[in-house]
């Protein structure tokens, strides 16, 4: 059986399986495993990528039954019963498609160029360096306007994390930073939170979402909702309330599922989710499971299944129970949703927590919040280290990971005398386009 994914979804599959009578293949176009709830934590400087990120084939080595491939998926033959990937055509006999979700732009990919969303590491050091640079560049220039542009972030998007990053930011400027310049003072940044909806957090109770707004505002941010953005350029966001100047721009506004309805040819819905039986299969084939950000599925309140990690993981591990019964003739139940609850952080000391009938804020929140997020974690050694990391920023305001680096370079341009070819400028970003100049002059 192949399985193609390795995120929550997959990976929680892949591990169901362990012991079964199977040969398992899991397909991957990363060599690890992203916990993409902390990925805003790498993007603001608290954590490095290596620990929220761990090598898929160290999590599977001690299982015997289980290949793992670095390869992209381009396409699968259900006549053939095959997925082409890396140049190789692997046969399954079952196949669960966990693909994940991408950033949506609603129709304006374009804008992905200067508003880069939150779903990988490469995201994560992007924003991170995007972040960072705003504050150099402040510091450089002698533009009085141009300074103020530098120091304005717009963050696009309020649910969980548009949330968590506008409150990330500000922390980073008014804690972090605040002693640092020279030239400018990093607390009179300001970030701006562009909401489309009438509030904040529209997925957690009004009550809750009022507190975050509060507390954002507390900490210095500005609230825009019933905002459209009608436009985004380098040097700012047009909106139905008018143009906003901004030096940084982040997107955290919607999601698109991966292209696995085209390679299916499934029935897909508007966020290109597959839509799948209440047992995750495809209609018309009982050897395809789509489980995670990919499958379009109902909860038992006739609500669409959050694309969260828990519901990823639920649903790996019913996938893998569907598979192991249907390999003995046996039937199971359909697939039922248990929501564990939901949880936000906006900053220091500062969380929104849901759980049932239970609501939590303010420090008591962040704890919780705090606790389950290091549960979560893989393995007892990132556990202690991620939580090292935020017992020594709670108590000395300090990011350790705050490093801007330039784009990788796969030409191996890097000190070579020689002039770049026209792939190689246009593979560069601009900082790096300057950097090859200097070198070469």
């Amino acid at each position: 059986m192949v399985v193609v994914g390795g995120g929550f979804g997959g990976l929680e599959f892949a591990k169901s399986m362990a012991g079964a009578d199977v040969d398992l293949t899991l397909i991957d176009r990363e060599n690890h495993h992203c916990f993409q709830p902390l990925l805003y934590q790498v993007a603001t400087a608290a954590l490095s990528p290596a620990e929220v990120a761990w090598p898929i084939r160290a999590i599977l080595r001690k299982q015997a039954n289980a290949t793992v491939l670095m390869a992209e998926v381009t396409g699968i033959d259900r006549a053939a019963q095959t997925v082409v990937a890396g140049g190789k055509v692997i046969p399954y006999d079952y196949l669960v498609v966990a693909t994940g979700a991408t950033h949506s732009y609603f129709g304006h990919d374009d804008w992905a160029a200067v508003a880069p969303g939150l779903k990988r590491i490469e995201d994560a050091t992007r924003i991170r360096r995007n972040i960072l640079l705003a504050f150099e560049r402040a510091e450089l220039t002698d533009d009085l306007d141009e300074r103020g542009r530098l120091l304005n972030f717009v963050v696009v998007g309020g649910g969980a994390t548009g949330v968590e990053l506008a409150g990330a930011i500000s922390e980073v400027a008014r804690q972090t930073l605040a002693r640092d310049f020279r030239r400018v003072d990093p607390r009179t940044a300001c970030i701006v939170v562009v909401e489309a909806g009438p509030r904040l957090l529209p997925a957690f109770p009004e009550d809750l979402s009022d507190y975050a707004r509060k507390m954002l505002e507390k900490m210095g941010c500005e609230i825009r909702v019933n905002t459209r953005v009608t436009g985004v350029d380098p040097h700012g966001v047009d909106s139905s309330e008018g143009r906003i100047a901004a030096g940084t721009i982040l997107w955290a506004a919607g999601v698109m599922a991966s292209p696995a309805a085209a390679w299916l040819g499934a029935e897909a819905d508007r966020a290109g989710r597959v839509r799948v039986t209440t047992g995750l299969s495809l209609p018309d084939d009982d050897k395809i499971f789509v489980i995670g950000d990919t499958a379009a599925v109902s909860g038992p309140d006739g609500k669409p299944v959050p694309g969260i990690a828990p519901a990823a993981k639920q649903m790996g591990s019913y996938a893998a129970e569907a598979i192991r019964a249907n390999l003995v003739g046996r039937a199971t139940a359909p697939f039922s949703y248990s929501h564990g609850g939901d949880l936000a952080t906006i900053g220091r000391k500062a969380a929104v927590v849901k759980i049932g009938r239970m609501k939590l804020t303010g420090l008591l929140g962040w704890l919780a919040w705090s606790l389950a997020h290091v549960y979560f974690l893989i393995g007892v050694r990132n556990r202690l280290i991620v939580a090292l990391s935020w017992a020594w920023t709670y108590l000395t305001f300090q990011r350790g990971v705050r490093l801007v680096t330039l784009q990788p370079d796969p030409f191996g341009f890097a000190g070579r005398p020689d002039k770049p070819s026209a792939a190689q400028m246009d593979y560069m970003k601009p900082e790096a386009e300057e950097v090859a100049a200097k070198r070469l002059s």
